[in-house]
C-alpha cells in the first residue's frame, strides 16, 4: 500500500513541476484558467486517457465560450472567416496532437455569404500521443482564433495544462464533444445520415459536384465540402431538386481552387450533418 501511495504522490509532484506557475486549484480540477477577452474565453480541460492499438492516448479539449450573439469558426470557415490555429510546439512529452472538430452549423456572415462554425460554446477534443506513456504530458497551447458578431475580430489564448491520466470531472463534456465529431464512412453507406452517391458533371459554367445524402424523413441536412489542402476554398454546397425518393441532393461548382491546381485526381472531404449526427467521406475526383 505504501508503494502504491508513493507512486501516486510522485505522479502528482511530476504534474505540478510540469505546470510550473499554474495554480494548485487548476491542477486539482484538471483544467487551465480561462484566458479571457471582451467577446470570448478559452481554456484546456483534461479527460481520461485511452489505450488504443498504438498505446496510451491522453485526451483533452480546447473549450471556447462566446458572448451572446458571437460565433467562431470551423476548420473550414465558409465564405468568410478564419479557422482556428493551434500551436502545441512548446508542449512537453508530446509526440503528436490530433485536433477533432465537432459538427458545425452554417450561419450568415453579414456580407451576403455564409460561414461555418459554432455559437455559444464549443469543445474541440484533443487526442495526445506522448513520447513516454509512463510520464505526464504538459500541453502548452498558443491558440489563435476569430470571433464574429456583425464584424469579426481576432482572439488569442495562451494555455497550459498537465495531463496526468487521473479521473476528472470533464469526462462527460469531452466525450459529448467527441460524439459530435463526424464519423468516417464510405460513399454508399446505408446509415443515416449517409452520403449515398457523388458524381462530377458539366455545369453551366464550371464543372460541378452533385451529392445525394440520406437522412431521416423531414430532417434538415447540412453538407460541407473541403479540398485536399486548406488553400482550397470550395463553395458551400446548396440543395437542388431532382433527388431520388428518400434522398436530398446538393451541388457545388469546382471553384476556389489554388492557382495552377487541377481538380482531376484531387481527393475531396464531404461532411453531412443532420441533427446530432454527422458523417464524412473522402472522394477522389476523376
Amino acid at each position: 500500500m505504501f508503494v502504491a501511495f508513493h507512486r501516486h504522490l510522485l505522479t502528482i509532484l511530476a504534474a505540478a513541476s510540469l505546470l510550473g506557475t499554474a495554480s494548485p486549484a487548476a491542477i486539482a480540477a484538471n483544467m487551465s484558467p480561462w484566458d479571457e477577452d471582451v467577446q470570448s474565453a478559452a481554456r484546456l480541460i483534461a479527460a481520461r486517457p485511452r489505450v488504443e492499438s498504438g498505446g496510451r492516448v491522453f485526451r483533452a479539449g480546447v473549450e471556447i465560450k462566446l458572448k451572446e450573439g458571437w460565433k467562431t469558426y470551423w476548420r473550414h470557415p465558409g465564405d468568410s472567416g478564419v479557422p482556428p490555429a493551434l500551436d502545441f510546439s512548446k508542449s512537453q512529452n508530446v509526440k503528436a496532437v490530433t485536433v477533432l472538430y465537432p459538427a458545425p452549423m452554417r450561419f450568415p456572415d453579414g456580407a451576403g455569404g455564409n460561414s461555418i462554425g459554432y455559437k455559444g460554446a464549443v469543445i474541440l477534443p484533443l487526442h495526445v500521443v506522448p513520447q513516454d506513456a509512463a510520464k505526464p504530458v504538459r500541453l502548452n497551447l498558443k491558440l489563435d482564433y476569430a470571433v464574429c458578431e456583425k464584424l469579426c475580430v481576432p482572439a488569442e489564448a495562451n494555455l497550459e495544462l498537465a495531463l496526468t491520466g487521473a479521473d476528472t470531472a470533464n469526462e462527460t463534456a469531452v466525450s459529448t464533444a467527441e460524439a459530435r465529431v463526424p464519423k468516417h464512412r464510405a460513399v454508399g453507406d446505408n446509415g443515416t445520415p449517409a452520403i449515398r452517391a457523388i458524381r462530377r458533371e458539366a455545369g453551366s459554367g464550371k464543372p460541378r459536384v452533385v451529392v445525394d445524402v440520406a437522412a431521416p424523413a423531414g430532417a434538415p441536412v447540412l453538407l460541407l465540402a473541403e479540398g485536399p489542402t486548406a488553400q482550397w476554398a470550395l463553395p458551400l454546397p446548396e440543395q437542388v431538386t431532382g433527388a431520388p425518393a428518400g434522398l436530398q441532393r446538393f451541388a457545388f461548382e469546382l471553384d476556389g481552387l489554388p492557382p495552377g491546381e487541377n481538380a482531376s485526381g484531387a481527393t475531396l472531404r464531404l461532411t453531412a450533418v443532420s441533427g446530432d449526427k454527422a458523417v464524412e467521406v473522402a472522394f477522389r475526383l476523376d
